[in-house]
């Protein structure tokens, strides 16, 4: 239960602080007081939306603090997942608003939304207007439906929608692939084209188109070669008085000086080693020049392998590694056509057997609801008919629809208030106070089957009066001895069923501030006297009297 909610810079309220009680906890005050912001609060605490608008005129940020007293600790597995300090049966949450957004926190640790969301899918049901509308729309009964069934129910819906998710998602892949084969012949076959295009050429050497551009340039130079490494032989060797005949007189004359000092040694040796070099070299260039010939053929040969290599390049890519790439390209989607028809088989063979199973499962589920269904008719016109409705029949239509998400069926609430009318659906109840008495009934069954800790009514008493006003508020007070029950109400015979009565107050002098007074007995009968007669007199004191006393 929540034992303490604190507010700080929060649209009109500067700073407050409310503790909170087990049992009935009614708020009252005049219209426009500020009731409703302090529910508003503790749903932002909870995972609302929030906005900078509700930071406080002049205020750089707005914090709400709620400390909850739990009946049991949170799960280990949440503590060790969050890293949240564990403060046994105690959990603080708050949320910060600023300019640039908001965040939460669970016992001081920064968490995420969707832990937020558990949480109060654990311990809190908020009720508000926004909630009545979206109860009566047909597409939440479903909803509302399966989360009143037990554990069986629960897991059957689960294992359906665990097919659901495999077969949308077989599906999906099917068409794609379906897509893919729709392809004309014509793309199909420039595909194969481009394939056999690259293939032919046979590249192996990603650095083929160079190597051959150095090589057509020596064959486009060969008698310019030839004549080069002609005249660099002869001068080496080949003519009198060449290098290495003059290298040898230069050798022989330091051999001699050698001879009477012996440090020229070193020199002798290295001119020795330089002639063998030299005469290594002129072999070279001669052979290299006797071989140079004009070699037309392979000139021919060379200007064509680039001619081929320079046309794919233009096509596929600037170098010979993009072409090939492109040809990986073009080979995997080639392929994705050519073998995707045996994966379409496949597929459909998966859908089918999906399909079967997921049929099977969702009349199953369909059963459990149908079952569901009776149960929670009665519970419900029995809940109801408490509620000042002694001819009410309330009834749960289920179809078959298509497969969603939720199975194949169409849920829809129904009720007759009258017994000359058949049922007709809740969207359709024209009385305010009716459909307040239906949520109320949906709350009060639901509380118990999920057992929550806390309920919070806004203005659950819209619409009702006298008899019906009476049923309600017991009903509030049957609840509130299992629960704690938190409710804003305009009607005396509701607020006087309640175990603690908080007042709020807004004044106005200069600067607008909201105080809440959590009143003494002798205060609570003056704001039920008053809320029953708009003036605190004798007559009125004693009728808040009664009402308390029952």
């Amino acid at each position: 239960m929540i034992k303490t909610l604190r507010i700080k810079d929060f649209i009109i309220i500067d700073e407050l602080e409310i503790d909170f009680g087990s049992g009935f906890n009614v708020i009252t005050g005049e219209t426009g007081a500020g009731k409703s912001i302090m529910i508003n609060a503790i749903d932002l605490a909870f995972g609302a939306r929030a906005s900078k608008e509700l930071i406080k005129s002049d205020k750089t940020k707005a914090v709400i603090e709620l400390t909850l007293e739990l009946k049991e600790p949170l799960p280990q597995k949440i503590i060790e997942e969050y890293a949240i300090e564990d403060y046994g049966k105690e959990l603080i949450l708050s949320r910060e608003i600023t300019e640039s957004g908001s965040r939460s926190r669970v016992n001081g640790a920064l968490v995420t939304q969707e832990l937020i969301k558990t949480l109060r899918e654990m311990f809190i049901d908020i009720h508000s207007q926004h909630m009545t509308y979206t109860y009566i729309q047909p597409k939440y009964h479903i909803k509302l439906l399966d989360s009143y069934g037990d554990d069986a129910h629960k897991t059957a819906l689960e294992q359906y929608r665990n097919l659901y998710k495999s077969y949308t998602q077989v599906v999906k892949k099917l068409e794609e692939l379906q897509n893919k084969t729709q392809l004309d012949e014509q793309q199909i076959e420039f595909l194969k084209f481009q394939i056999d295009e690259i293939e032919s050429a046979q590249i192996e050497d990603l650095e083929e188109d160079k190597k051959l551009e150095e090589e057509l340039n020596v064959l486009a130079n060969a008698e310019r070669l030839k004549e080069l490494t002609y005249s660099a032989y002869w001068t080496l060797y080949g003519d009198d008085g060449c290098i290495l005949d003059a290298l040898g007189k230069v050798k022989t004359n330091v051999s001699k000086a050698a001879e009477t000092d012996n440090s020229l040694v070193d020199y002798e040796s290295d001119l020795i080693n330089v002639q063998e070099t030299l005469r290594e070299i002129s072999s070279n260039l001669r052979n290299y020049a006797e071989a140079m010939e004009l070699d037309e053929q392979r000139m021919d040969e060379v200007t064509q392998r680039i001619d081929v290599l320079e046309k794919l390049k233009r096509k596929y890519g600037s170098t010979l590694e993009q072409v090939m790439d492109s040809y990986e390209k073009f080979t995997k989607e080639y392929n994705s056509i050519e073998f995707s028809q045996d994966e379409i088989n496949e597929l459909e063979n998966q859908k089918k057997e999906l399909l079967e199973k997921m049929h099977t499962q969702a009349e199953a589920l369909s059963a459990s609801r149908k079952q569901l269904a009776q149960h929670l008719s009665t519970v419900m016109t029995c809940q109801l008919e408490k509620l000042d409705m002694p001819k009410v029949r309330f009834e749960i239509s289920i179809n078959p629809c298509g497969y969603c998400p939720d199975g194949a069926d169409s849920v829809e609430f129904l009720i007759s208030t009258n017994i000359s009318e058949d049922p007709k659906p809740l969207a359709k109840i024209a009385s305010g106070g009716e459909i307040s008495r239906v949520m109320l009934a949906i709350k009060t069954i639901f509380a118990k089957a999920d057992n929550i800790d806390t309920i919070i009514f806004d203005e659950i008493d819209t619409g009702i009066s006298g008899n019906a006003c009476q049923a309600v508020a017991q009903t509030i007070s049957e609840l509130a001895k299992s629960h704690q029950i938190i409710s804003i109400t305009h009607q005396p015979i509701i607020a006087a069923k309640s175990d603690r009565h908080f007042y709020v107050a807004k004044t106005q002098d200069g600067q607008t501030a909201v105080k809440v007074y959590n009143l003494s007995e002798d205060n609570k009968i003056k704001a039920i006297a008053m809320l029953a007669a708009g003036e605190i007199t004798e007559d009125s004191i004693k009728f808040a009297k009664q009402l308390i006393n029952g």
